[in-house]
This record gives C-alpha cells, structure tokens and sequence, in this order.
C-alpha cells in the first residue's frame, strides 16, 4: 500500500532553506505524479509545487517561483522539494500527495506531513 512519509522540516530564520523530503518503502513513486501541499494555520491548504512522471516541474502557486524547486531521485525513491529563500509567510505544515497520471490528476494518498516554521 502506498504510504507517504515527509521529512526535512523545521524551524529556520527568514532567508534560510530547507529541502523537505517524500519517500515511499513500499510503491515506487515514479509511477505518480508527486505534489507539495502547506497547510499554514487557519488556513485552507494550497498546493506548492509538483512533478510530472515525465519529471516536468507544474507551480500551484506563484509566491514560490524562484526560490522552490522539485526534483525526484528514483534510486532514493525520493522527492525532494528545496525550499530557498524562505519568508515567514511559508511557515506551513507541508504535505506531499501522490497524483494518478498528472500534476492535475486525483490524489491517490497523503503523506502526513512536517512542520516549516520561518522565524527570527
């Protein structure tokens, strides 16, 4: 069964970075298409970034470009979002989702994701 499993969060000051991890023991997660999620508090999630099968690169949102990026290392069977530039504003609970087919495609699992907290 596919099981999602986040790593690599913290706390980190403002320009600092991060790179969040999603691996799977069991499923290979090239066959998906793998997206980053935040949840920030009271607020409703929003997507961030995603992967393709192809390994095409798909932003959810703008406020990332430049200074996310994504990339998969399927000997790992790993994604790995790297976070630069962080502000607080991306202070979130950051979830990785595996998509059937596409960026745009239905979520077949959730991981259960890691706390970014940017802060001075």
């Amino acid at each position: 069964q596919l099981q999602l499993v986040e790593s690599g969060g913290g706390l980190v000051q403002p320009g600092g970075s991060l790179r969040l991890s999603c691996a799977d023991s069991g499923f290979t997660l090239d066959y998906y298409a793998i997206g980053w999620f935040r949840q920030a508090p009271g607020k409703e999630r929003e997507g961030v970034l995603c992967i393709s099968k192809g390994d095409d690169a798909t932003y959810y949102t703008d406020s990332v470009k430049g200074r996310f990026t994504i990339s998969r290392d399927n000997a790992k069977n790993t994604v790995y979002l790297q976070m630069n530039g962080l502000k607080p504003e991306d202070t979130a609970v950051y979830y990785c989702a595996a998509r059937d087919k596409s960026c745009s495609g239905y979520v077949r699992r959730w991981g259960q994701g890691t706390q970014v907290t940017v802060s001075s």
